[in-house]
């Protein structure tokens, strides 16, 4: 079992001081060029505005009131033009700032969406059983557009403002150092303050987002065609929209919350900056009463300054907290990126070559135990736990049994060993929770083992390239999937570069092809979200069709017939004899009909495989699948004849044989 061990505050202040910072300019580190420019572009913008205030000076002190005669019209037309003309200049680069900033952030934005999408795909199975499929889509949408503004404006608007900053506060004390500091006596407290006040927007910037992967979740669940189905089925129509207005309830606080942190911050450095041009008026006059030379061009150009150093300075607050609040959805985005796929290559894997593939599958003492949620293991998951932060210690992967031991009881698999040869036709029977569809999900590598091997043809999986091992093995599932779109591109999913005639084909083989001829618009027809608009008879064809297409050397066949009618059953039977044709496959059935002609029979209980043989050895056998059988057919239904008779394992009798008949089969 985990560990789970509950974290300090300062653990949880450690763990959320990770260093992103750096990992955001690799981001950008592809775009350093237009970064470079945009940098060019700011800092002239910022100089240029830097002048003005000088300008001005000099149209109070040496144009319009100059020390000796009348105003000098001609200085003033020049300085009149140059305070024109500057800020135009500085427009224009302001637009191809704009522009250059806003193709860098949102370039990143995609490579950033990208990167994760394509991280996501080669997570394993396990990952996408313990995460909530909204909870996935909401990093995916939600936290990337969350951060679109620190990629596009927020890291141009740090550097404009801070250079506009400077140059202003360099200009402030060139023309009065007593003036800059009364301007900026206030600054350490606000600074202290605007600390405080990232925090807690870190915190609530977590929280919000969270909320909304809640409710992109229930949304997800909610509004697909199985969720409305399944809510008018039960009359739970009202109950969802409960459950949705409580957490769409919950994410309005969290957001007025977060809009109104910081406002009476906001609010003092605003009234304090308006108050300071009073101030500055009274320590001009005190400092011309004590003899301190200042000229009334220096106290227009100062106030000027400073009033243009307020925006500068507010947004650069604003700015650096919409920063921390980043922050901390950069931090959920990392912490998908930073999961390691628990199914990967090793070094040097060898390519299984489809064209010598002979198709034998064996398994070598597996032991299979499904392991913890991914996305738990050694990180803070506060989606799960909390503020409070927990750390969640796996288990070893593996875990050495000696062979005297006892399983634990946390094993889906235990100690099978089995072998399928090339073009036979293998069929697994079980109660339901006895492990069929682990062992399945073994032979693609949808899971590793915990111990033992899978080979195929003598290879281990886990030495053979993923790629190799994909197009070896094709699955046709008791649900298959299909996305919204034509038929056509549901069959050619598994062959893009499939020809008309290649896909007509398989749907012929698969026993779909005059079905869908059926429809009005044939192979464009739109199957829905998930194949809804088709019969599960259709569906299940349609999957099969896809199989064919891909044309595996191994096939598995996953209760590909239950819960169909009689005749869609024939059908689907029809497609499948011609799909296993020549290829090894694996069949996972309840309905033991369809499995009586399998080359082999494995019984599985409790994750054991308990026996082996074919149809007739096994209800010789009177064990696990004779007891099946006689389950499905013994009302009666069933007429076995054999020399002496069938019993179980303990020697009851399951039917008695006929004497006059020495057929050796079962019909039904």
């Amino acid at each position: 079992m985990p560990r789970v061990t509950h974290l300090t505050d300062e653990e949880i202040a450690a763990s959320a001081d990770e260093p992103v910072l750096g990992r955001i300019a690799a981001l950008l580190r592809p775009y350093r060029v237009k970064l470079v420019l945009v940098a060019v572009a700011v800092v002239t913008a910022a100089t240029l505005t830097s002048i003005v205030p000088f300008l001005t000076k000099a149209v109070f002190d040496d144009a319009l009131f100059p020390q000796s005669g009348g105003p000098d019209l001609e200085l003033l037309g020049w300085l009149v033009a140059a305070m024109c003309v500057i800020p135009i200049v500085a427009a224009l680069i302001g637009i191809g700032q704009n522009w250059l900033t806003s193709t860098v952030g949102n370039s990143a934005m995609a490579d950033l969406r990208s990167e994760l999408f394509a991280h996501l795909q080669k997570m394993e199975l396990a990952f996408f059983t313990a995460t909530k499929t909204g909870a996935i889509q909401s990093r995916l949408a939600n936290d990337v557009a969350g951060v679109r503004t620190v990629l596009t404006d927020t890291a141009t608007s740090i550097l404009q403002n801070s250079v506009t900053v400077t140059a202003a506060f360099i200009a402030m004390v060139l023309l009065s150092w007593q003036l800059t500091v009364l301007t900026l006596i206030l600054m350490p407290i606000f600074i202290v303050v605007q600390m405080r006040v990232g925090k807690r927007r870190q915190r609530l910037a977590r929280k919000t987002q969270e909320s909304l992967s809640e409710m992109t979740a229930i949304t997800e669940e909610a509004l697909s065609v199985s969720g409305i189905l399944l809510s008018k089925v039960f009359n739970r129509a009202d109950a969802e929209v409960g459950r949705y207005r409580e957490a769409n309830r919950q994410q309005a606080h969290l957001q007025v919350d977060q809009a109104m942190t910081g406002r009476t911050f906001f609010a003092t450095v605003q009234a304090s900056f308006a108050i300071t041009p009073a101030l500055l008026y009274l320590m001009a006059g005190l400092m011309i009463n004590g003899g301190t030379a200042l000229t009334a061009g220096t106290l227009v150009a100062f106030t000027t300054l400073q009033a243009r150093l307020q925006m500068p300075l507010l947004q650069l607050m604003r700015v650096t907290l919409d920063v921390q609040t980043s922050l901390a959805l950069f931090r959920r985005i990392f912490e998908y990126l930073d999961l390691e796929p628990a199914i990967t290559e090793r070094p040097g894997a060898s390519h299984l070559d489809g064209s010598q593939l002979r198709g034998e599958i064996e398994f070598s003492d597996v032991w299979f135990q499904y392991p913890e949620p991914r996305e738990l293991s050694g990180t803070v998951n506060r989606d799960r736990f909390g503020e409070t932060g927990v750390r969640i210690e796996r288990p070893e992967e593996t875990a050495d049994l000696d062979d005297d031991q006892e399983p634990t009881s946390g094993w889906a698999l235990r100690g099978v060993s089995f072998k399928v040869q090339p073009g036979q036709l293998a069929a697994i029977v079980g109660p339901s929770g006895a492990g069929k569809t682990t062992m399945t999900y073994l032979v693609p590598r949808f899971y590793d083992v915990t111990e033992g091997t899978v080979l195929i043809d003598g290879h281990d999986v886990r030495d053979l390239t993923l790629g190799s091992v994909s197009e070896a093995v094709g699955m046709v599932t008791q649900e298959p999937y299909l996305f919204h779109g034509t038929i056509r591109d549901n069959i050619a999913y598994a062959k893009p570069d499939a020809t008309a005639a290649e896909i007509e084909q398989a749907a012929r083989d698969a026993n779909i092809h005059d079905r869908i001829l059926g429809f009005a618009d044939g192979y464009e027809t739109i199957t829905g979200e998930r194949g809804y608009r088709l019969s599960g008879g259709e569906k299940q064809r349609l999957a099969i069709a896809r199989v064919l297409l891909m044309d595996p050397r191994i096939l598995i066949l996953d209760e590909a017939t239950s819960s169909l009618d009689t005749e869609t059953e024939r059908l689907v039977q029809e497609a499948l004899e011609r799909a296993t044709h020549n290829r090894t496959t694996i069949a996972i059935a309840h309905r033991l009909s369809t499995i009586r002609s399998a080359d082999m029979i494995f019984g599985v209980e409790d994750g054991v495989l308990v026996e082996q043989g074919s149809h007739e050895e096994l209800l010789e056998a009177g064990g696990l699948y004779a007891r099946l059988y006689i389950e499905q057919f013994g009302s009666g239904q069933i007429e076995a004849r054999f020399t002496d008779g069938v019993r179980f394992a303990d020697g009851s009798l399951m039917c008695e044989r006929d004497p006059g008949d020495r057929r050796a089969d079962v019909s039904f």
